[in-house]
């Protein structure tokens, strides 16, 4: 399955490990990740090399190729919300949402209250909740 990956750039961080967890074990169950990139150090810094209009059409198209929209959005992060509301308004592809428990108060409540029936929020403690989500909503690829 490709997948679009959603995790700040420009905003604050505080989930980075666990982002980098989930792109990891999604590649490991043999998924595609077209935006892997978005967990390295120098996430910020490689999309400044570009304009900003071709980090639109580059990340739109992506957003058109991907089966699944699966994000980390406990940053604080405008273009997260406009990668999950243009994925769940002009499409019927799935988006799966994590975000820290304990970031709760600090996250949008546009993302927290979201209601869309393709839309699944998973507020987590410890990797080991986030990993049973993934095995049960994404599973494996397909081969």
């Amino acid at each position: 399955m490709k997948i679009y990956f959603g995790f700040t750039v420009a905003g604050e961080r505080p989930s980075l490990e666990a982002a980098r967890r989930i792109v990891q074990w999604l590649e490991e169950m043999g998924h595609e990740v077209l935006t892997r990139h978005l967990v390295s150090d120098q996430a910020w810094e490689m999309d400044r090399r570009i304009p900003p209009q071709q980090v639109y059409e580059r990340d739109m198209k992506w957003l058109a190729e991907a089966d699944l929209l699966l994000a980390e959005v406990s940053g604080s992060s405008f273009g997260l919300g406009f990668e999950s509301g243009y994925v769940l308004g002009s499409s019927s592809k799935r988006a799966i949402l994590f975000y820290r428990a304990d970031l709760a108060e600090r996250i949008s409540r546009m993302i927290t209250g979201n209601t869309h029936p393709n839309c699944t929020l998973v507020a987590y403690r410890e990797w080991e909740m986030i990993e049973a989500v993934l095995a049960s909503l994404v599973g494996p690829a397909q081969t």
